[in-house]
């Protein structure tokens, strides 16, 4: 069954426990070794920073005339949650998942979260196996397929945010996570936004990048409510 997956990713692994680990979510390493560390949280760390370099160097070369937020808003299109998920669907990568009982109740396997941190995770263990030209090859195919030239579909608002601020000198924006709910398979973060140590936004999402773009959607609406 693994074999039809590295068939649908266009990759042969050499180690396939690195496959294996891509593949695994928390909710299944908690059920069975009591140890999140073994799930794939690690590799979508990498995942996203790999995913991230390879397209920015594609725009990069591509769109000589873009200025910089103009590129950084393309990047965080093409590497959105709804971008992701869409890959792994169309690699079936829901089909291969490892989940816990909670996660696979609640549906899981369909959940948009939760297939992008996967797909995220899948480029890190190309990456690991193979090097950067297998990451680069899943990239091309599942990623750069769909360049947002014209009108982008999602809104950064932490990119908005942070242009927004640094129109003056010495602007500080950080993020903090201030509390997490719910069981695995429906988990709700909380995120609170700080200029220069100041709350000035909090939002909440199903995982942690969702809830600090809404605390950077919450900050924009307070100190920028013309440019909602």
């Amino acid at each position: 069954m693994i074999k039809d997956l590295e068939a649908a990713i266009g990759y042969r692994f050499h180690n396939i426990s690195l496959l294996q680990n891509a593949l695994t979510h928390s909710s299944y390493a908690n059920e069975r070794w009591h140890n999140s560390l073994l799930s794939n949280e690690r590799l979508e760390f990498l995942g996203d920073s790999v995913l991230g370099m390879l397209v920015a160097e594609y725009l990069y070369r591509n769109f000589p005339n873009r200025p910089e937020g103009e590129l950084t808003r393309m990047r965080a299109d093409m590497v959105c949650e709804g971008t992701l998920a869409s890959a792994a669907n169309r690699i079936g990568l829901g089909n291969h998942l490892l989940l816990g009982h909670g996660e696979e109740q609640g549906g899981g396997r369909s959940r948009d979260s939760i297939l992008a941190d996967a797909m995220e995770s899948v480029i890190a263990a190309c990456f690991l196996d193979g090097g950067l030209a297998a990451a680069l090859k899943v990239v091309q195919t599942f990623i750069l397929v769909e360049v947002p030239v014209a009108k982008l579909h999602n809104a950064d608002y932490k990119t908005q945010l942070q242009e927004l601020v640094q129109q003056k000198k010495n602007q500080v924006l950080s993020y903090t996570l201030v509390g997490q709910s719910g069981p695995d398979h429906d988990k709700s973060f909380d995120v609170e936004v700080c200029l220069n140590g100041t709350v000035v936004g909090s939002g909440s999402g199903s995982s942690k990048k969702r809830a600090e773009q809404m605390a950077a959607r919450c900050a924009i609406e307070k100190l920028f409510p013309d440019k909602v």
